[in-house]
């Protein structure tokens, strides 16, 4: 029963996966049967575009759609008038028509990577003719058919079979991202007062930094459903930029916290400084939380508290002298650090009201559904 358990919960953390196989899956099949069923020349391609222009979310699948029929399109058009308007008649003339075909698709695909399909696109309309004995005209026109069949199938698909919205997906990535933040600040002030696992330190800050990309790709993909009103969840711009901002806020704290405080600005500072590692890694989870499940946002109040009283040793710390004296960059470093923490201060309170939006929206939903 426990194995089960185990196995049943390993599948359902793996939902959207499982959920793109059978996309994928039914996508390829349909786009077959329906090319089968119109005759087309190579069924291949219909499948094979099926394959592409299914993904993880709705909104990348109609970037991929829009992507691969324009270049398609414009390939065989190009591909196609090259074989009509400059006849050959040997396979050296044959070469040269495909160095023409190839060159120019191939120079604006490495300028626009999303019409990278152009290039493909014209040489098979040039040198289908030659294996199934067609005139270019033709082979063009079988393309774009092919092509169009398996866009089509595996974009509809996509809003029907188990769809995924990017606005759903954007939500788990965000906390992700918050989760790997609070790891990095945790670590980043222990360093202050006991050192730092660098090792360990490097490993969370390129995993925001991947996870940053890859909430950036959500978001365009989010902002492009609701621009089609695919769906209708909060702006994902401020989320996404709030987000942004306290990941700069880490690279700050981080370049000022090289190496541990002075030993008597420690012994003031340890408790503070505890308490705002606690407070503030605290919050940033549960804001994660909160956005995964639609939740109200975490209360903020304990982050003032911990500032605040953060803000008031530094001040003791600065009357009682203890900073005189100590060499140029540890002295810089030391405001350094008070400053970066007031402007994650604010950027939290900016998360605070950003995930309140999200929880609302949320809520609003759930309202409509049950009604």
């Amino acid at each position: 029963m426990t194995r089960a358990r185990e196995l049943f919960d390993q599948v359902r953390a793996r939902r959207t996966q499982l959920a793109l196989a059978i996309r994928v899956t039914v996508a390829a099949v349909a786009a077959y049967a329906i090319a089968s069923a119109l005759h087309l020349l190579l069924p291949l391609w219909a499948v094979l575009t099926s394959l592409i222009v299914t993904q993880m979310s709705v909104g990348r699948s109609l970037k991929a759609t829009r992507d691969y029929m324009l270049g398609t399109i414009g390939g065989a058009i190009y591909g196609g008038a090259i074989a009509i308007l400059i006849p050959y008649s040997s396979e050296t003339g044959l070469l040269g028509l495909l160095v023409l075909s190839v060159a120019p698709l191939a120079f604006i695909a490495a300028i626009n990577p999303s019409l990278s399909a152009a290039t493909v696109t014209a040489v098979i309309v040039l040198l289908v003719p030659t294996l199934h004995h067609a005139d270019p005209l033709t082979s063009a026109i079988d393309r774009v058919s092919e092509v169009a069949v398996g866009a089509i199938t595996g974009l509809v698909v996509s809003f029907l079979v188990l769809p995924s919205r990017a606005v759903r997906q954007i939500r788990a990535s965000a906390a992700k991202l918050l989760e790997l933040i609070a790891d990095a600040f945790t670590e980043l002030l222990a360093g202050l007062t006991r050192g730092r696992d660098n090792d360990a330190l490097h490993r969370i800050q390129d995993g925001i930094g991947t996870a940053m990309v890859n909430l950036n790709a959500i978001g365009s993909e989010a902002e492009r459903e609701r621009a089609v009103r695919l769906s209708s969840g909060p702006d994902t711009g401020p989320l996404l930029r709030t987000i942004l901002r306290l990941r700069h806020d880490v690279v700050m704290i981080g370049r000022a916290t090289v190496v541990p405080l002075p030993a008597d600005v420690q012994t003031r500072l340890a408790g503070p400084l505890t308490e705002v590692s606690t407070v503030i890694a605290r919050f940033l989870r549960s804001a994660a939380s909160a956005l995964r499940e639609g939740a109200g946002a975490p209360p903020i109040h304990p982050v003032h508290v911990a500032l605040q009283h953060y803000a008031e040793a530094v001040a003791a710390v600065r009357h009682e002298g203890l900073i005189r004296g100590q060499p140029a960059d540890t002295a810089e470093r030391f405001f350094a650090l008070g400053f970066s923490l007031e402007q994650m201060h604010q950027n939290l309170c900016d998360l605070d009201r950003v995930v309140g939006e999200w929880s609302e929206a949320s809520s609003d939903k759930s309202a409509r559904i049950a009604e």
